[in-house]
């Protein structure tokens, strides 16, 4: 008889990681410093789980490195208007940097409630929850141990596609229910990224997930991110007090620093003498987007582009909201895949959500998921070039 060779499923995927990190598109060039994170610094196990590194790449060159630790965006490859690739997002070249990072989210799936939950209590049905209080008073991004800190169930469908899974189980971080998650990521030939949730429970609860990569369009680790331009399809935004917490009113952008219903320079207004400026230590906001009545699909969200790269990115969503963060609290701590700190303002996010505090905001779009329900939302991160 013959002998039968088996190949264990975490040497699989580690082949086709290196066969892929090695087989890059020919007329691929690199910017300096650009470092390809490899799947042995990210083999390890966490909680008894296996943590591994997966590489999604398209037809045009693009490249997504996510790790299923927190579900991680790891590293982002796009081209400038040279065709030069860069990476594009915040993050670290092994586990322990995300692990022992200062900073919690670089590039994570955040849930089980995304932003802020006053006092880290809500009710539900006339019962009274009560979370872990990480920010303040307040809960912050599901808790200490939300989604950002677990190792999820990851199933490389294809070159392009990553399916991750998770079950929380009832009271994790205070919230009640079994939520069993399923998060799809998909790198497309139209140099999208697109990013599914869904998300069942057998109690009432309260979901919102959101993705928190940090972008810098020159690339990770270099220049302000001031200097990028930004459109936010936004004619009104939800004012917060001075824990970062919405007051419940939902205010229009007209003459405040927040209106960027036509692009502007993310720096003009950062430093404005404006109380909600001086709440968030410049941008940490919440957008109410202009929702096309009828229309349950994507939508055009928000654009940002990088003049001296020329690099483009849009965002669509089915959520009703985006947080605009300008990486006010960066600190120069974190040392990123370049070997840069990551300095005050070198960062950005664009996080698709629900409304923070929205469980304790009855006139806020509910975020209460009950058994039989699915919840289901979709984000898209799309990359081009501005020519003009």
């Amino acid at each position: 008889m013959k002998p039968v060779f088996k190949i264990s499923p975490l040497v699989f995927i580690s082949v086709i990681s290196f066969f892929m990190m090695n087989c890059s598109s020919p007329q691929q060039k690199l910017a300096d410093g650009v470092k390809h994170p490899v799947p042995e610094n990210f083999s390890t196990v966490i909680n008894g789980k296996h943590v591994s590194l997966y590489t999604l790449v398209n037809d045009n060159g693009l490249r997504v490195d996510i790790t299923n630790f927190g579900g991680r965006i790891v590293s982002l490859l796009v081209p400038d208007k040279d065709g030069v690739f860069d990476d594009i997002v915040t993050g670290y070249l092994d586990i322990d940097g995300f692990v022992n990072s200062s900073e919690a989210y670089f590039g994570a799936l955040i849930g089980r409630y995304g932003n802020r939950i006053a006092n880290a209590t809500f009710n539900i049905d006339g019962e009274t929850y009560t979370l872990v209080a990480n920010n303040g008073p307040n809960s912050l991004h599901g808790g200490p141990g939300g989604f950002h800190n677990v190792v999820w169930d990851a199933e490389q469908i294809d070159a392009q596609s990553l399916r991750l899974k998770y079950l929380s189980a009832d009271m994790e971080e205070g919230f009640p229910g079994n939520l069993d998650v399923t998060v799809t990521y998909t790198l497309t030939n139209n140099d999208e990224i697109h990013i599914e949730y869904f998300a069942t429970t057998d109690k009432p609860t309260v979901v919102n997930l959101t993705n928190h990569a940090f972008f810098n369009l020159a690339g990770e680790g270099s220049k302000t991110i001031n200097d990028h331009v930004l459109r936010i399809l936004a004619d009104h935004y939800t004012p917060v007090d001075e824990t970062l917490i919405p007051t419940g009113v939902i205010e229009p952008v007209a003459g405040t620093p927040f209106d960027f219903r036509q692009y502007n320079r993310i720096g003009d207004r950062v430093d404005a003498n404006h109380q909600q400026i001086e709440y968030g230590k410049g941008y940490d906001h919440n957008f109410v987007l202009n929702k096309t009545a009828g229309v349950s699909g994507t939508e055009l969200a928000a654009s940002v582009y990088e003049p001296v790269s020329g690099r483009l990115m849009e965002v669509f969503t089915t959520e009703p909201g985006i947080q605009f963060y300008g990486g006010n609290f960066l600190r120069g701590v974190e040392v990123g895949k370049r070997g840069e700190p990551y300095l005050h303002r070198t960062s950005f996010c664009l996080e698709t959500q629900h409304f923070p505090d929205s469980p304790n905001q009855p006139n806020f779009p509910s975020t209460v998921l009950r058994p039989g329900e699915t919840y289901e939302t979709k984000t898209i991160y799309r990359f081009s070039v501005k020519t003009d």
